[in-house]
């Protein structure tokens, strides 16, 4: 799925809806005393942070286009 139209579909509330639902599996899979245990690959953090800084950025360029 193109990048656009992943974005499109997350501003929907089945979007959002999805992607929460995915989060919170997520975390509870993390959350597994024997998934916390194993070791995280250097390529994974650096995707991650990656990931959180384009969000932190897009949040950034929402807000500011409202107030223009």
């Amino acid at each position: 799925m193109r990048p656009e139209r992943q974005h499109q579909n997350w501003r929907s509330e089945a979007g959002s809806r999805l992607w929460l639902a995915g989060l919170i599996a997520a975390m509870k899979h993390a959350e597994r005393p024997d998934v916390r245990r194993q070791p995280v690959a250097p390529e994974i953090l650096l995707e991650l942070r990656a990931q959180l800084a384009l969000t932190a950025s897009l949040r950034t360029l929402q807000i500011s286009s409202l107030r223009h």
